[in-house]
C-alpha cells in the first residue's frame, strides 16, 4: 500500500519530487523530516537529466517503494513504543 493516496498516479519527476515532500510531514520528528527533504532534494538535482522514459518510471516506483518502506518502520516503531 502506498504511503498516500494518489501515488499510483504520478508519471514525472515533478510529480514524485511533490509527492515525497508530502510523504515527509507524516514523519513524527522535525529532525527527520529535514533528513528526509534534503535527500529527496539531493535524489531529484542528481537525477533529474535522466531521459530514458522506462528508467524514470523504474526510479518512481523504486522511490515510492522506499517511502512506503520508510513510514511503515516509523509506524511500526512507534506502535512498539505506545504497547
Amino acid at each position: 500500500m502506498p504511503p498516500l493516496v494518489g501515488a499510483e498516479m504520478i508519471q514525472t519527476p515533478v510529480q514524485l519530487y511533490r509527492y515525497l515532500l508530502r510523504c515527509c510531514r507524516q514523519l513524527p520528528t522535525t529532525a527527520m523530516q529535514k533528513h528526509y527533504r534534503h535527500a529527496i532534494r539531493q535524489s531529484y538535482n542528481s537525477h533529474s537529466d535522466e531521459n530514458d522514459p522506462e528508467r524514470v518510471q523504474m526510479m518512481i516506483q523504486r522511490a515510492i517503494a522506499d517511502a512506503d518502506w520508510i513510514l511503515d518502520k516509523v509506524r511500526m516503531k512507534a506502535f512498539l513504543v505506545s504497547c
